[in-house]
């Protein structure tokens, strides 16, 4: 079945890991996906298997740089439809640590990521009377963590924006919605492990056993749970869903 047929999907940090994953669901599903990222081979290599229609580079900290590929994706397949946030960065350190730049890259690219793209597609979403925009959150966005705490509040800041987002475009047949995953099997959390054994002599199984402890199921999620939530949150029986976290972390919350 493919219940985003004919629908434009755009997806940020789109090369890799989760956004990777829901390109390549939203394709299964019949949408057009366009993926944008930072880096070129990742997103080519996601066009040449199948997970998007068609890729264009962008560092979603650039406002420019945003509305030049938000552009290009709309000249190439038309407006957006669904606009997927995935792009974020994690920086952890313990917070009489974590200056004022790691608060600034944090909020830039986790939350300022989120509010230009929305921003450069939500005027012809509502025009239109249709749009579906999802941000990739984190439990860091409903929950603390230690030695986090530039990102955790990067986190809540997007949730926070996506609850009142959700109330202006409310009668406007545009959602505004947050998937928040746990720890998942991506490359970002390869990159905590190694961190945890760098800086704890831990073995990797020790490192991700820190990591899983936080999940009631004791594992990893898979990128592509996370995936089949945000195709369900951009499908028309989502149509009564806005403003939610809807939380992808085998009970962790």
């Amino acid at each position: 079945m493919t219940p985003l047929k004919g629908r434009h999907a755009l997806v940020t940090g789109g090369g890799r890991g989760i956004g990777r994953a829901i390109a390549a669901s939203l394709v299964k599903a019949g949408a057009t996906v366009t993926v944008v990222g930072r880096s070129a081979a990742s997103l080519e290599q996601a066009v040449a298997l199948g997970d998007a229609h068609a890729a264009t580079v962008a560092d979603v900290t650039d406002l420019q740089a945003v509305q030049r590929a938000v552009q290009a994706a709309v000249d190439r397949h038309g407006p957006v439809d669904l606009m997927i946030a995935n792009a974020g960065s994690a920086a952890s350190a313990p917070f009489l640590k974590s200056d004022p730049d790691m608060f600034r890259r944090m909020l830039d690219v986790n939350l300022l990521g989120v509010t230009t793209m929305a921003q450069a597609v939500l005027g012809s979403m509502t025009e239109r009377g249709f749009g579906r925009i999802v941000a990739v959150a984190s439990t860091a966005g409903l929950k603390g963590y230690p030695y986090v705490s530039a990102y955790c509040a990067a986190k809540h800041a997007v949730i926070g924006f996506v609850r009142a987002l959700a109330l202006e475009t409310a009668k406007t047949g545009v959602t505004v919605n947050a998937v928040c995953p746990g720890f998942s099997d991506t490359d970002l959390v390869a990159e905590s492990l190694d961190r945890i054994m760098a800086k704890t002599n831990r073995t990797r199984d020790e490192a991700l056993a820190e990591l899983v402890k936080h999940n009631p199921q004791g594992r990893l999620i898979d990128p592509a749970e996370i995936a089949d939530a945000v195709v369900w949150l951009c499908g028309e029986s989502a149509r009564s869903v806005t403003g939610q976290a809807i939380v992808v972390a085998g009970g962790e919350l």
